[in-house]
């Protein structure tokens, strides 16, 4: 069973590591952080499909669930990073419900979808009847980030099949108030935030968010996110060697940094 379906279930938070740099080494030593799910991004970081599925064989024999963020709704792709073993697919830049229902149905098998046949690795990391389970078990969440997907999230949310949306919180910061900021307080951020998270709420879908620091993320958990990300691999990379200089040189820890994406 997808734990992470289960901890929705029960109404407990799942906090996501997110992984940028390519390596399978990297992949591992965050997978045995305490990370309930890590996703590997194949559409900021600088990961293609060969280390893609490296890292997920690295995090396959770690406890957190292995997750993909894809380039793009193309179904290809999808059904090619879920046949190398990830159990769940966050999808970017989805604004309408026809595109919700296209990612979708990449994901799952006929009847339900169009997923074409040929587990591979699905099956090492799902076991012999995978086939069978695939289409409850694989994790669907649709990026909200722009308007269109803002005003379209009722239609979206209904997707059969969706289990709910991750806000691109630079995306869509950028896109209504001219500057990304993954923790915008913004009036219309905040509006649009409260929006999707009472939409998720309403209809019992999982709201997720990405977030900037392990701080930030404990703020969305309160703010009703069942689903967060405190930072990726490049931003505390960076984050922990900026405080360890300042510290070695006597220096006031520095704030500033990548905002992630």
């Amino acid at each position: 069973m997808n734990k992470l379906k289960a901890a929705f279930a029960e109404q407990r938070p799942v906090i996501n590591g997110w992984l940028a740099i390519p390596s399978s080494y990297s992949a591992e030593i965050a997978g045995h952080q305490g990370y309930d799910a890590v996703t590997v991004d194949l559409q900021h970081g600088m990961i293609d499909f060969a280390s893609a599925l490296t890292m997920l064989q690295a995090l396959s024999a770690t406890p957190a669930v292995p997750l993909v963020r894809v380039a793009d709704e193309t179904p290809a792709q999808i059904m090619r990073l879920l046949d190398a073993g990830a159990y769940g697919i966050i999808c970017p830049m989805i604004s309408t419900p026809e595109q919700a229902q296209r990612f979708v149905s990449a994901c799952r098998y006929p009847p339900l979808g169009t997923r074409s046949f040929g587990p591979a690795r699905g099956l090492l990391y799902g076991g012999a009847d995978y086939p069978q389970h695939a289409n409850q078990e694989i994790l669907t969440l649709a990026m909200i980030e722009t308007r269109e997907g803002l005003a379209n999230i009722d239609a979206i949310l209904d997707t059969d099949g969706l289990d709910g949306v991750f806000i691109g919180p630079n995306d869509l910061s950028l896109t209504l108030t001219g500057a990304a900021s993954a923790e915008s307080a913004h009036p219309d951020m905040l509006f649009a935030i409260e929006r999707v998270v009472s939409k998720c709420r309403e209809k019992h879908k999982v709201a997720g968010i990405f977030c900037t620091s392990g701080v930030a993320a404990a703020q969305r958990i309160a703010e009703g996110f069942h689903f967060v990300t405190p930072a990726n691999d490049v931003m505390q990379l960076g984050r922990a060697s900026r405080e360890a200089i300042a510290l070695a040189r006597g220096n006031d820890i520095p704030t500033t940094g990548a905002s992630g994406y």
